[in-house]
């Protein structure tokens, strides 16, 4: 089955976070294991699709969605205990290997870690869209940094066109 949310390809963590939509409604990937093997696959994450892991990855989506919105980071470090960086030198030089001993806590500890990245490189890059009724995360990549919406061609083009009616009005 293919992947039907409306936005894909963000960094891994506010993928995870737009497991969760509206459209005719709120939607949400996870809400069992088919939607859970859907988002595995593309992510790219080869780990077991159970009720486990939709369990783990769900605790992960919450927290990291309360650390990017109310900037609290409790439940993110709950995540992240569940594993490590494994730092070793190998013939092709050093390399950093996740170490996360129960499977079912490695899709959410791989966007939990994530998350920590995209903070440290341009945590005023992590937004949610601009559109009132639109509840989807992206990293701002604009050269300038003020992208507003998620997609220009959905919720830019709804807002500009709401704001032309008011004027016409």
């Amino acid at each position: 089955m293919l992947d039907p949310r409306p936005h894909l390809g963000e960094p891994l963590a506010l993928d995870l976070l737009d497991t969760r939509w509206m459209q005719n409604g709120p939607q949400d990937l996870l809400s069992d294991v088919a939607g859970l093997q859907i988002w595995l696959r593309t992510a790219g994450i080869d780990a077991p699709a159970d009720e486990r892991t939709l369990d783990a990855l769900i605790a992960a989506r919450a927290a990291i969605y309360t650390t990017v919105r109310d900037a609290d980071h409790i439940a993110l470090n709950e995540v992240l205990g569940h594993g490590r960086i494994r730092r070793s030198l190998t013939d092709n030089g050093p390399t950093d290997t996740p170490d996360v001993p129960d499977p079912a806590w490695l899709p959410g500890w791989l966007a939990a870690d994530n998350l920590l990245h995209l903070l440290a490189k341009a945590p005023d890059r992590i937004r949610q869209c601009a559109h009132p009724d639109c509840v989807l995360f992206f990293f701002d990549t604009s050269k300038n940094g003020t992208r507003r919406w998620h997609s220009m061609a959905t919720c830019g083009n709804r807002t500009k066109a709401a704001r032309h009616y008011r004027k016409q009005g």
